[in-house]
Parts: C-alpha cells; sequence; structure tokens
C-alpha cells in the first residue's frame, strides 16, 4: 500500500509543527526550517560533485546533523519536552572543527579573498555556504522574537558555513583547480 504524498491540509496557507500546533506557512519557523531544507539539498548537491570518500561521507553525516536541526526547528517548544527528538550535540561541532583543521594542514595559507568558482563542486559548496548563513540569520531572528532556538543549532550552523568555505577550499586542492583571488578594483 502506498501513501500519497499531499494531503490537502496546506491548501489554505497553514501548516503544522511537530506536536500539531498550527501555523502559517511563512511563519519565521518555517522559513528557517525550510532553509535548513534547502542547505541539506545543496550539500546532497556537493556531495554528488565528489569523488573523495572521506568528503562525502562527512556530508552524509551533516545531512544526518541538518535533518535534527530541522526536526528541532519544526517542533513546537512548548510541546517539544514531550516529545522524542533527536539531538544535537557538543561533538558534532567539535567534529566540523576537526575536519576543518585537518583540511587545512593540506591547505595553503589564505593570502587574499576567494571569488566561488573554478569548478561546479567549489561554486555549489560556496552556494551551500551562504545558504547555511541564511539559515543561522534566521535562526538568530527566532531568538530575537522571543522564541525558542536551540543555541546549540546556531551554533552549529555558525561552524557549518566556516566548514563549508574549508571544503571549497579543500575540494579545489583536490581537483588541483587554481583559487581564483578578489582583486578590488582601486
Amino acid at each position: 500500500m502506498s501513501f500519497k504524498i499531499y494531503t490537502k491540509t496546506g491548501d489554505t496557507g497553514k501548516t503544522s509543527l511537530i506536536g500539531g500546533t498550527k501555523v502559517h506557512k511563512n511563519h519565521i519557523r518555517i522559513e528557517t526550517y525550510g532553509t535548513v531544507d534547502e542547505l541539506n539539498s545543496y550539500i546532497g548537491l556537493v556531495s554528488d560533485y565528489l569523488t573523495n570518500v572521506h568528503s562525502k561521507q562527512m556530508l552524509k553525516e551533516i545531512q544526518d546533523r541538518l535533518f535534527t536541526i530541522g526536526s528541532s526547528l519544526a517542533c513546537d517548544p512548548d510541546k517539544e519536552p514531550l516529545m522524542k527528538i533527536p539531538d544535537l550535540k557538543e561533538a558534532d561541532v567539535v567534529l566540523l572543527e576537526n575536519e576543518m583543521d585537518a583540511m587545512n594542514e593540506v591547505l595553503p595559507t589564505m593570502k587574499f579573498f576567494v571569488l566561488p568558482g573554478g569548478h561546479q563542486a567549489i561554486s555549489t559548496a560556496h552556494i551551500a555556504r551562504c545558504v547555511c548563513r541564511r539559515a543561522e540569520r534566521l535562526c538568530v531572528n527566532i531568538q530575537q522574537h522571543d522564541l525558542f532556538v536551540e543555541p546549540l543549532v546556531i551554533k552549529y550552523l555558525n561552524r557549518l558555513s566556516d566548514y563549508l568555505f574549508v571544503l571549497s577550499r579543500y575540494i579545489a586542492h583536490l581537483l588541483e583547480v587554481p583559487e581564483i583571488p578578489w582583486k578590488p578594483r582601486v
């Protein structure tokens, strides 16, 4: 028996948070976890361009964490304590930091700003980085509206955007594609 993907329950412009609370589809929580979903899709695309097994495995791990973050953001915070929602852990942030440190060991020191480009994988990693920064800004916006967002989510997204920048440089290194320096007009 197959199930239908459409439910028609959102036809009036509302949807439900995990826990059943109805909100408008332009609610800041919906916008935020939708952006995390967009980020997850771009990370999948970056992975599709790569052949490096370790980087692909790391991106799969990150995609799993983004589903965890999406679950957290999609949950009604008043009802979350009563539910089993996957947790993000400080070790997830540390993993990103360790991965950046390992990639930076083989990368040349940055002496200029880098323009996105040179290969589809590099450009897509930069797009993912930008979407990640947007997701981070949206989480901060949730906080500023006195709505709950787990502080570790913001920390993870902040570190993930750094990771994606370093990954874009690492991909250039693996593909032997020269980085494109930004040369400002003077």
